[in-house]
């Protein structure tokens, strides 16, 4: 009961405060506020939806599944999954979720002949280790780099920073400059008079 009057306490200041945001001159900074709070409930309605969605579906099949699953089944969801994350109410790890998106990738990685290992996850940050196995049948340090971040983030768009060793641009080591070039030309030239 003590749980149900803190909530309606709650709902009481919300009314409140939209009263004096209402009450507020128009303005810029207004009608940015405006169009957060409407993204904000669009973005909550839509994985409420879906939540309501997969509850339902879950007795629909004539059984209804354990809780854990339909957990399960919320975390799967795009728009149900991505609310648990907003919240940090995700039933897997960030560990666990770079993990699948590792696997989820591995047949486009197979074909680009590259593997990926996780190295780290700590606090947010995220290090990968990308292998190029022979040749990369013409696939571009970009095209791998934007391959893995997307896989990545697909799964885990909570990642605060995203490190991928072995993707280094190719071509600054053993670059002479043409200036260098030049100069060494002309003292070799002037030692020779």
């Amino acid at each position: 009961m003590a749980e149900s009057g803190a909530f309606q306490e709650q709902i009481k200041r919300l009314s409140e405060r939209i009263a004096q945001f209402d009450q507020m001159p128009a303005s810029r900074e207004k009608d940015a506020a405006r169009e957060l709070i409407q993204l904000l409930m669009e973005v909550h309605g839509k994985g409420l939806e879906r939540m309501m969605e997969i509850v339902f579906e879950s007795g629909a099949s004539g059984g209804a599944l354990p809780g854990s699953a339909i957990i399960d089944q919320l975390a799967r969801d795009e728009a149900a999954g991505g609310l648990l994350l907003l919240y940090s109410l995700h039933p897997d790890s960030l560990e666990t979720r770079v993990q699948s998106a590792l696997e989820r990738m591995q047949p486009r990685l197979r074909r680009l002949a590259c593997t990926v290992e996780v190295l780290s996850v700590e606090g947010g940050a995220v290090r990968l280790a990308v292998t190029r196995n022979g040749h990369s049948c013409g696939s571009s340090t970009k095209e791998l780099r934007s391959v893995v971040e997307e896989g990545i983030y697909e799964l885990a768009p909570d990642v605060a920073a995203l490190q991928i060793d072995g993707l280094e641009e190719p071509g600054a080591a053993g670059f002479v400059a043409l200036e260098s070039l030049l100069t060494g030309a002309h003292a070799g030239a002037g030692g020779a008079d």
